[in-house]
């Protein structure tokens, strides 16, 4: 079969046809690359720490300043508003992660997230971690806080719609509870006992940066 070229001037008149094609191509992959999966997609965190020189403002108005050692990442899910990598301390296989969530009024009653941060928690036994977990409340430019502290077995969430749990022995979680008139804000750091321990005056400080913008 005889191969047949196009001339230049008929290449010059299939050009604009090519180049809508080609955009409509690149449409519906971004479409389906969108729709497919449930799973958030977990991205590359950055290289770079996030610096403290001015401060972070949510689109809920909430404003705060992370620490410099914290490393900054995209967040994993749509229902974080944000998330931070603490890194690890010698011996340990896993740095510890800060997590931020809004839900624009909802999310639950304080009371009731204290309990289900508790609940994620067991003893070495496998007994409930409920009478060992330390509950105390702060303010912070007029925002009240309640703050959970609990060390065990982290059963932490995981899979399609998080119905599967990971045991993760020697594990230690920080939380706290925002309220204010907007709805609660959410502060959830967990990782690996010593390194936790290695960031708790950390956290403790990032909580009094906390408060609405007026």
């Amino acid at each position: 079969m005889k191969k047949r070229f196009f001339t230049t001037e008929e290449a010059r008149r299939l050009l604009p046809t090519l180049k809508k094609l080609i955009g409509r191509v690149v449409v519906i992959f971004i479409f389906l690359n969108a729709c497919s999966g449930s799973e958030p997609v977990q991205t590359e965190p950055s290289s770079s720490p996030t610096t403290a020189s001015k401060p972070a403002v949510s689109d809920s108005g909430l404003e705060f300043e992370a620490p410099s050692e914290w490393i900054g990442e995209p967040p994993s899910s749509s229902m974080r508003l944000a998330q931070y990598r603490l890194p690890r301390v010698e011996g340990d296989s896993e740095d510890a992660e800060l997590v931020i969530y809004y839900f624009r009024g909802g999310g639950g009653s304080v009371q009731a997230n204290v309990d289900r941060w508790i609940g994620q928690f067991s003893k070495a036994d496998g007994s409930p971690a409920k009478d060992v977990a330390r509950v105390s409340e702060k303010d912070s430019h007029g925002l009240h806080l309640s703050i959970v502290d609990v060390s065990g077995t982290y059963h932490q969430s995981r899979g399609p719609m998080m119905a599967q749990t990971q045991a993760k022995p020697n594990y230690r979680m920080l939380a706290a509870v925002a309220e204010a008139t907007g709805g609660p804000w959410f502060f959830k750091l967990t990782g690996p006992q010593n390194t936790v321990d290695n960031w708790e005056d950390s956290f403790h400080s990032f909580l009094d940066t906390l408060r609405v913008r007026r």
